[in-house]
């Protein structure tokens, strides 16, 4: 006998090395049913300080999808995206540099659930 109704299809696994934010049981949502994903140390964010960066379709949809990092609005525009839209701790690996941000953390305009996410991981973003 067919089911009237689809059964909800599996919650997909995380790959390899994804760390989805978790406190008490509760989830940190960069948006409504995307999960924040945190490295679990600042020391292996080991992106580019200097340069033009080109940031993948998947986390920038716009047309112009480069940025300078020696500007700091550009900077900090990319960051904002990478944090809010990446599924992959390897994007975070690849393109976000820890030092720069614990410098540029207070600057950065996160959605509450990334910012709680990071900040529930490393404690110290608090206090950058």
């Amino acid at each position: 006998m067919q089911a009237l109704f689809p059964t909800a299809p599996p919650t997909p696994t995380p790959a390899a090395g994804d760390v989805r934010a978790r406190v008490a049981g509760h989830t940190h949502l960069a948006r409504p049913g995307r999960p924040a994903v945190v490295t679990r140390t600042l020391t292996e964010l080991a992106g580019p300080t200097r340069g033009v960066v080109e940031l993948p379709v998947r986390l920038m949809w716009a047309s112009e999808r480069s940025f300078d990092l020696a500007d700091p609005d550009d900077l900090l525009w990319m960051y904002e995206n990478v944090l809010r839209e990446t599924t992959r701790t390897d994007d975070l690996r690849r393109l976000v540099n820890g030092r720069t941000l614990r410098r540029v953390w207070p600057l950065l305009n996160l959605p509450r659930g990334v910012r709680q996410a990071w900040e529930s991981r490393h404690r110290g973003l608090r206090t950058a």
